[in-house]
C-alpha cells in the first residue's frame, strides 16, 4: 500500500520511527513531514496535504501523528469524504478500518510510546474494510456529509 505519513513537530520523532517500522511492513511511505524535530510546524497544513492525497487516490491510507492525534483527526477530517480515526489502541484502530473505513489513522506521541504505536499502525494496515452493515452506516454519514457540503455552498 501507498501510506502517507505526517506529523507536526511533536511528534517528529514517533514519525521518524514509524516510517523505518512501515517499510519493514513493505508498504511504500510518503513523508509529508515535519521535515525536523526543531521547527515548529502547525499540523492542519501536513493533515490537509495528507487526507487531499487520499481524496484524490494518489495514496491508499494514511498515518498522522501530533502530540495528542486530536488536532490531526479534526483536520483531516474536514477534508470531504475523509474519515480519520484516533486510535490509542489496537482494537480501536481494527475497528477504525472494518467498521468505519478509515482512511487515515492518527495518534498522539505524547500520549503513547513507540512500541504500542507500531502495534496500532500494524493492525490498521492489516484490516481490511468488510463492507455489510458497516458500509450502509459509512454511505449515511457520506449522505450526510454531501447534504452539508450543498448547503453550505447555498450560503456563499
Amino acid at each position: 500500500m501507498k501510506i502517507g505519513l505526517g506529523c507536526d513537530h511533536n511528534a517528529f520523532e514517533m514519525k521518524e520511527r514509524l516510517k523505518e517500522y512501515i517499510q519493514v511492513l513493505g508498504h511504500e511511505v510518503y513523508d509529508y513531514g515535519c521535515a525536523d524535530s526543531c521547527s515548529e510546524v502547525d499540523y492542519p497544513e501536513v493533515a490537509f496535504q495528507v487526507a487531499g492525497d487520499i481524496k484524490e487516490r494518489k495514496l491508499d491510507r494514511g498515518i498522522l501523528v501530533c502530540g495528542t492525534g486530536i488536532g490531526v483527526a479534526i483536520a483531516a477530517g474536514k477534508v470531504p469524504g475523509i474519515r480519520a480515526a484516533l486510535c490509542h489502541d489496537t482494537y480501536s484502530a481494527e475497528r477504525a478500518q472494518k467498521s468505519n473505513n478509515a482512511q487515515i489513522l492518527t495518534m498522539g506521541a505524547k500520549v503513547i510510546g513507540i512500541e504500542p504505536a507500531k502495534q496500532i499502525v500494524k493492525v490498521y494496515l492489516e484490516s481490511e474494510f468488510p463492507g455489510g452493515n458497516s458500509a450502509r452506516k459509512v454511505q449515511q454519514i457520506t449522505d450526510k456529509e454531501q447534504e452539508f457540503l450543498k448547503g453550505a455552498s447555498s450560503l456563499v
